[in-house]
C-alpha cells in the first residue's frame, strides 16, 4: 500500500512540477550591453524538478552541443537548441535531449537549458544548467557572423547549477 501511495505522490509531484513550460523561460531574460544573458533566478518547478530527479548543483556531463551536428567546426545561431548528453547528469542519462537557449552577441556562446527529456520513456522535466566554457569550447571562431557562432569543437560540458549568472 505504501508504494503505491509513494507512486502516487510522485507522479503528482512531477505532473505539478512540468505544468510550468520550460520553453517559456527565456522570455524574461535581460541581456548585457554586449548582448549576452544577465543573470536569471531558476525557476522554483526546476529546482524541485532537479531534486526529486536527484540532479543536484554541480553534477556535470559531456553534451554533444548541436544534436545535428555531430564533428567540428559547428555554427550555432541565436535561438533554441536541443543537445544530446554524451554521459549521466545525475538520474538524467545519455543519450537523453537538453532543450535551451543560444546567445552568440559575446565573444563566445552563451548555452543555457531549461529542460531535459529522458529518452527512456520518461517525460521532459525542467532543469537548469549551462554549457561552460573550458579550453575554449565556446569560443567563436574569426568566422562567426552576427547572429551566429562558429565553434571548433562539437562537444563541451554541462553543468547543474542553481541560478544563472
Amino acid at each position: 500500500m505504501h508504494s503505491h501511495k509513494f507512486a502516487f505522490l510522485g507522479c503528482a509531484f512531477l505532473g505539478m512540477a512540468l505544468s510550468g513550460c520550460p520553453g517559456t523561460a527565456t522570455g524574461g531574460v535581460a541581456l548585457r550591453p554586449d548582448g549576452t544573458p544577465g543573470p536569471q533566478e531558476c525557476p522554483e518547478e526546476a529546482r524541485k524538478a532537479m531534486k526529486y530527479m536527484r540532479v543536484v548543483v554541480g553534477d556535470a556531463a559531456w553534451v554533444l552541443i548541436d544534436a545535428n551536428q555531430s564533428a567540428g567546426p559547428i555554427t550555432l545561431y541565436d535561438g533554441p537548441i536541443e543537445s544530446q548528453l554524451q554521459g549521466d547528469l545525475g538520474n538524467i542519462f545519455a543519450p537523453s535531449r537538453l532543450y535551451g537557449y543560444v546567445w552568440t552577441s559575446g565573444p563566445q556562446a552563451v548555452i543555457r537549458y531549461y529542460a531535459a527529456h529522458r529518452l527512456d520513456g520518461g517525460d521532459e522535466v525542467p532543469i537548469c544548467a549551462v554549457a561552460r566554457l573550458g579550453l575554449g569550447q565556446l569560443k567563436k571562431l574569426p568566422q562567426s557572423k552576427p547572429g551566429t557562432a562558429v565553434l571548433e569543437h562539437h562537444r563541451a560540458t554541462v553543468y547543474v547549477v542553481d541560478q544563472f549568472r
